[in-house]
């Protein structure tokens, strides 16, 4: 969340001083004024606090007050009162002000009602965020596709991952989807309406990587391929993990990063760091009854942008690639639903694959789309093949499939 205090004060030396004080403690202040300059930054969707002088000319805060309580009943407001002023602001809180000081006040004084405001906006915008995730389905359940319980370890890994706040390291094969599983994290935090910044690592020089951080500020920046960041880019990154905490590092590898570590070619207090909170991509031949559905999505995603009529997808072509073992994983597969969706030649089928193989990947596709479409229902989905239930179960235990691991 981006720590912002939205400060109201008609004495400019007061305004100034306080608002360095928010400054000098990593806040994002902005400055008003008067009520007319105040106005335009209150919503519903305004992530900080609101800090206001009492008496000021014109509409006072009171009437910021009220402004504030009809846009977002749920917005702190900070009265600043002179010692007159009291009995009014202890009226003031039971009219729905978060809190009030006397002034002159303290900084410390100021920062510890801020910093208790804060606190109370950040979970107010979490609680808002998840309901209106749980609405729509979070982004894992939209973009990471799968019913295996390798792809729901995935989606609950990313939800973990967004929920911690820190620093994440993403690993996989190459062509496993890093930089899209850090932006489905990204999604998944409370920080998801700020930017989301993607940087390759490679080349990457300290003040590239300074502006990325200042561009993603309050949000995500992800440094592909994180193995390849310069030395001095390396020393960098620390110290802006420290000076920069609103922006959220994600970084992403194939490469063995701890033996880069050891070889002395990365950072090992950046290794360490990093190390802290894993997601590991688990590779296409870890859950190749997942291939089904990703290749169906990746036919359904590029037909869509190329403005084409999805084609059929025979089960043959499903068996066939269920059967191969994709070095290339989501990419190449990707990259073959394409070729399928314009109508292009498709990459060869492993030549060793024989009929009593194909066909037994066929089922077992088979089998796992009627569980995945039933719920893990196994009496509705072997009715939807029309087959008998011991049939069924001796086909599933043949496959190695359980209908538990398909129910939500």
């Amino acid at each position: 969340m981006m720590r912002r205090v939205l400060f109201v004060d008609d004495d400019r030396a007061v305004r100034e001083a306080l608002g360095q004080t928010l400054e000098l403690a990593g806040l994002k202040p902005t400055l008003a004024g008067s009520y007319i300059e105040a106005k335009d930054h209150i919503s519903t969707e305004f992530e900080g606090i609101v800090v206001t002088d009492i008496r000021m000319p014109g509409k006072d805060g009171f009437a910021l007050l009220d402004l504030v309580q009809k846009a977002d009943a749920e917005l702190p407001v900070v009265l600043l009162t002179g010692e007159a002023d009291v009995p009014m602001a202890v009226r003031a809180m039971a009219a729905g002000a978060f809190d009030f000081l006397e002034k002159p006040c303290t900084g410390k004084d100021l920062l510890a009602v801020v910093e208790k405001a804060l606190e109370t906006r950040a979970r107010v915008m979490e609680a808002r965020f998840s309901r209106a995730a749980g609405k729509r389905g979070d982004a894992a359940a939209r973009i990471l596709v799968g019913s295996s319980p390798v792809a729901e370890g995935l989606r609950e890994a990313a939800r973990r991952a967004a929920r911690s706040g820190a620093e994440v390291l993403i690993t996989g094969a190459p062509g496993a989807g890093n930089s899209k599983l850090a932006e489905v994290i990204h999604l998944l935090s409370t920080n998801a309406r700020r930017p989301f910044v993607k940087l390759a690592a490679a080349g990457l020089d300290v003040a590239a990587l300074e502006a990325g951080f200042a561009q993603a500020e309050g949000g995500t920046l992800y440094l592909d391929e994180v193995a390849d960041l310069p030395r001095p880019a390396q020393f960098a990154l620390i110290e802006l993990l420290e000076t920069r905490p609103a922006t959220r590092l994600i970084a992403g590898t194939y490469r063995d990063l701890p033996g880069e570590a050891r070889a002395g070619r990365f950072h090992p207090d950046l290794y360490w760091r990093l190390e802290a909170l894993k997601v590991r991509i688990p590779s296409l031949s870890e859950r190749p009854e997942d291939i089904p559905a990703l290749f169906r999505h990746y036919v359904a995603t590029a037909c869509e942008q190329a403005n084409l009529r999805a084609p059929e997808i025979p089960p043959e072509m499903t068996a066939q690639l269920m059967a191969r073992d994709w070095p290339g994983n989501a990419r190449a597969l990707m990259s073959e639903a394409m070729r399928f969706a314009m109508g292009l030649e498709a990459g060869e089928p492993p030549e060793e694959l024989g009929l009593s193989e194909r066909m037994a990947a066929v089922e077992k596709s088979l089998l796992a789309e009627a569980l995945t479409r039933a719920g893990g229902n196994a009496t509705e989905a072997a009715s939807a093949l029309k087959l008998p239930r011991k049939t069924f179960y001796d086909k599933l235990a043949r496959h190695g499939l359980r209908p538990e691991e398909y129910r939500d």
